[in-house]
């Protein structure tokens, strides 16, 4: 017997049609170029978007056919963000810090009829147009000046179609909407494509109270770029709610987001500790010189957040860091670390040791670790690889059969992130696969040595990574980069760590550099310094000393 409810359809335009209805009134600002400000209304952005879709449609864009964005975060790739699935077609964000020949694979892989790119990004995109048969380039124009020849303008297009002649598509919910490309760290980057329903779904939990309880009263900042992961689904549900949405353009320093924190009086935003990191070393120079009293949420992923980095920001300016976890394979949302009803009245330490964790998963996603024995018990204490299922997480990648090794036999998505998963659902990310240190037939993690390092005072950023050892396979070795005008010895970081770790868990060696490589996303590019350091053991194991391995 089946239920009698209507078979409603869960669609980007459906959400649309909302925020033209309800949310009207609401604004958008966006911080051009120039640093002046674009201000106007979801009416003004409902309007352009169905002008997009329906130009978008006059140039020959069918259902299923991919659009690509190269752009900042600002109201027009908003309009693209509901524009583009609105004409049916696929929304793919193209990562403006990839290498032009990832972007030359990436664009040709997924196979853009179009593209709409920021006239400021014409000179990266110079590097790899010709590499691909795009139909059309559009060039959207944010600072006056003409666009490029033989391409078109994205506010003449604009100006071209009748919003009066769009009507709301009648679209399967399980049709393609979104497509974004994993950064290709190992191998060639692949190809995640999210449905209409996947992401409105993934809007409705980050709505939720115990997620990100995101809601029409908030004004939210999407730090995180809308090239990556979908800026997490910002943008989509904040739409969806009716959220007073701000954007930085391109100008992502920390001295410009904490003034548009400010001014706009901010209470949600988003991005990765690299971010936060430069803000709390801002705010710990003059405390006083900005008012954030507005600012309720400061959402923080793409890599685990340093346990000092959440207690800087909650004792010395009372600003909350909510951690969480996810990634372009989760649409991206996986968890969030917001304290649990049962620790409502725990200590203070108890209550920072939970929120530097990566969180418990989000309704609807379920999640297991396996390692060589199996599925590992919720314990706190196995660590193993985090498998994830639900109904915004892919089911394998666009046009890619190797993909399917990251795929279980019973259908769960195997993420590559090394976890131990508590009892009360928590997960604590110890590792990517391909970072976590073994050593003498044991693992060490070197996300936590790296959280650890970055509590000493006079450290800006540390990356521990496993270099070769002729004894025990492999040994950690910590790359750290100290803050302006400090100073500290391999021996004093190493002290520092001793009351904190197994001595066996201890890096061998510290070297200091000048700043750390980072992936496209703001991660810490590991691979880099393990070319780097390849041979460290045969260069300097003499001078290093012996650590005590488990039996």
């Amino acid at each position: 017997m089946n239920g009698l409810i209507m078979d409603f359809q869960l669609t980007i335009p459906a959400m649309l049609r909302r925020a033209e209805q309800l949310h009207f009134a609401r604004e958008i600002v966006t911080r051009r170029p120039d640093k002046s400000y674009h201000r106007y209304t979801y009416a003004d952005m409902v309007e352009r978007s169905k002008r997009l879709s329906l130009a978008l449609g006059n140039l020959g864009i069918k259902n299923g056919d991919r659009v690509g964005t190269f752009s900042w975060n600002h109201y027009q790739h908003l309009e693209a963000y509901f524009g583009i699935p609105g004409a049916g077609a696929v929304l793919h964000t193209l990562n403006l810090r990839l290498h032009p020949n990832d972007l030359t694979y990436i664009a040709g892989h997924a196979g853009d009829k179009i593209v709409l790119v920021d006239d400021v990004l014409w000179p990266l995109f110079e590097k790899f147009k010709d590499q691909v048969p795009f139909e059309h380039v559009v060039v959207i124009p944010t600072t006056g000046k003409p666009v490029p020849a033989g391409t078109l303008d994205y506010e003449e297009l604009l100006a071209s179609a009748d919003p009066a002649r769009y009507e709301y598509p009648d679209l399967d919910e399980r049709q393609a909407a979104a497509m974004c490309y994993t950064s290709g760290t190992t191998g060639k980057p692949k190809g995640v494509v999210a449905s209409h329903r996947a992401i409105v779904i993934h809007s409705l939990a980050n709505g939720m109270a115990d997620t990100l309880a995101v809601c029409e009263r908030d004004v939210a900042q999407a730090v995180v770029p809308m090239f990556h992961a979908n800026a997490w689904g910002l943008p989509f549900c904040c739409t969806l709610v009716g959220s007073k949405q701000v954007f930085p353009g391109p100008h992502l320093d920390p001295q410009g987001l904490l003034e548009q924190i400010q001014e706009e009086r901010v209470t949600i935003t988003a991005g990765v500790p690299t971010i936060w990191l430069g803000i709390l070393q801002i705010l710990d120079k003059d405390p006083k010189a900005f008012d954030l009293t507005s600012l309720r949420a400061m959402v923080v992923g793409g890599s685990a957040a340093p346990p000092s980095m959440i207690q800087g920001f909650q004792e010395r300016h009372n600003l909350k860091i909510v951690h969480a976890w996810g990634m372009t394979e989760l649409c991206p949302m996986g968890t969030v670390a917001n304290l649990p009803a049962g620790l409502d009245g725990a200590s203070q330490k108890e209550q920072y040791a939970f929120r530097a964790k990566q969180g418990r998963p989000v309704p609807m996603v379920e999640l297991r670790g396996r390692n060589e024995n199996g599925i590992i018990p919720w314990d706190g204490q196995a660590m193993g690889e985090l498998e994830v299922r639900g109904p915004w997480i892919a089911a394998g990648y666009y046009e890619c059969p190797e993909g399917a090794a990251s795929f279980t036999d019973d259908g769960w998505f195997r993420t590559g992130d090394i976890v131990a998963i508590f009892p009360d659902g928590c997960i604590q990310l110890q590792d990517r696969a391909k970072d976590v240190i073994k050593s003498g037939g044991e693992w060490i993690s070197s996300v936590q040595l790296e959280n650890a390092l970055m509590g000493h005072p006079a450290v800006a950023e540390a990356a521990v990574i496993p270099v070769e050892h002729p004894k025990w396979a492999e040994r950690p070795l910590a790359v750290v980069v100290l803050k302006q005008d400090q100073q500290a010895s391999p021996e004093e970081l190493i002290e520092f760590l001793t009351p904190h770790f197994a001595k066996w868990w201890l890096p061998d060696a510290v070297e200091f550099a000048s700043e750390i490589p980072r992936t496209s996303a703001g991660k810490f590019l590991k691979s880099a310094l393990r070319d780097r350091y390849r041979d460290y053991y045969a260069t300097n194991g003499a001078a290093m000393k012996e650590r005590k391995q488990p039996a």
